[in-house]
């Protein structure tokens, strides 16, 4: 099977593991400072907080911006289900704003008029989390300036975006957010095996936030209540998690780190070749009604292109399932990302209802994501692409 996504590990990493594993530091030791430090300076931020799991890096992004009883946190409905969990963990609402077919990122013109709304009902949100999908970065300058009108704060997921650049800057800089997040799971641009990192250029945000992922305690003698009691004390000033990266992870993410702008570059010409192929079909089958429409990529983005997205437009729910089942017969692991989060029972039942953000329920039942990562061969890509044109002439 070709699978949708995979990691690629050289001898380098496989080294890099070794020596921590060796070393004298597994967990609490100077790979994971290093690690951030290298992030904060290729994305040209200030300070990065490594976690366990983008999904811990989310929730202490919240925390951070005292988001809790009686806020609300606006994000896309098209997404992993982490994206909203974040704010209920902290006793918060969520609510979600509909999305742009072309390019599966929250849309600009339904967020101002969900704002517009909000401000008239005193319903505005406290952060908005856009979701940056696939690895293109939404529109940041024009969130900054509904974020300065409507007094919100933004956290940045760019679980998808690591390595990707907006306006000609690496997201993560944070010039348009007060945190940026980042996914390092197996199939995201980079991997520490599981792992994420919050980015930010304020420093009472990184104090915040480093404080909370290991348990809310401290040794730092500037957080101290009382003189110290000796070299071993320290004191918990919060009820925190460990929610750490771990010294062999961050080991791993540094030797990745190294190779990331050849991940993407690598990902950037099979996304192309992708769309050559598609655009020639397009040209064979011309009067099919069903369109394969892949996502569009804005001028100002570069994407990093975690996922390559094909909409069949013109499909029904049964007709799609259709299309996902033939590919996988054919030794193609297409895939859907992402059920509407507030379709998923536990949301249901929150309230929300079929209906609710009409665009992204479409998306759902045309979407296929097909295979796309650094070790995909030519021939395997024109093998999808045969098997894509095969699948749309199926359900034509």
């Amino acid at each position: 099977m070709i699978p949708y996504g995979r990691q690629h590990l050289d001898d380098d990493d496989i080294e890099a593991v070794v020596s921590a594993l060796k070393s004298d530091w597994l967990t609490q030791g100077p790979a994971v400072p290093k690690f951030e430090q290298a992030m904060a300076s290729y994305c040209n931020a200030n300070h990065a907080v490594a976690t366990n799991s983008a999904t811990s890096a989310l929730h202490l992004a919240c925390l951070a911006l005292n988001v809790g009883l009686g806020d609300c946190v606006w994000t896309s409905p098209n997404s992993f289900v982490a994206s909203a969990n974040c704010a209920l963990y902290c006793g918060a609402d969520v609510d979600f704003v509909d999305i742009d077919f072309s390019t599966g990122n929250m849309c600009m013109r339904a967020l101002a008029e969900k704002l517009e709304a909000a401000e008239r009902d005193n319903t505005l949100p406290k952060v908005l989390i856009p979701v940056h999908f696939a690895g293109q970065s939404c529109d940041m300058a024009e969130l900054a300036k509904l974020a300065t009108r409507y007094q919100f704060r933004i956290i940045e997921d760019a679980s998808h975006a690591v390595g990707a650049r907006y306006n000609d800057k690496n997201v993560g800089s944070c010039e348009f957010s007060d945190i940026c997040i980042f996914s390092f799971h197996p199939v995201k641009i980079i991997t520490t095996m599981e792992g994420g990192m919050a980015l930010t250029n304020n420093e009472e945000l990184c104090n915040q936030m480093a404080l909370q992922r290991s348990h809310g305690v401290s040794a730092d003698a500037a957080l101290l209540t009382e003189p110290s009691h000796g070299p071993w004390y320290y004191q918990q000033h919060s009820l925190g998690f460990n929610y750490r990266m771990n010294d062999v992870e961050a080991a791993l993410g540094l030797s990745q780190l190294t190779k990331l702008p050849q991940f993407v570059e690598k990902r950037n010409q099979h996304a192309k070749r992708y769309h050559q192929l598609f655009s020639e079909m397009h040209e064979l089958l011309a009067e099919s009604q069903v369109e394969i429409a892949p996502l569009v990529v804005d001028e100002n983005s570069y994407s990093s292109y975690h996922l390559y997205v094909v909409r069949f437009i013109g499909i029904d729910d049964n007709q799609h399932r259709q299309v996902i089942t033939f590919l996988r017969e054919q030794g193609i692991v297409g895939h859907v990302h992402y059920i509407p989060i507030y379709l998923q029972p536990y949301y249901q039942a929150l309230g929300f209802k079929k209906g609710y953000c009409p665009n992204a329920e479409t998306y759902y039942t045309q979407a296929v994501t097909l295979p796309l990562f650094p070790d995909l061969t030519p021939s395997q890509i024109s093998l999808v692409a045969d098997k894509v044109k095969e699948a749309r002439l199926l359900v034509a």
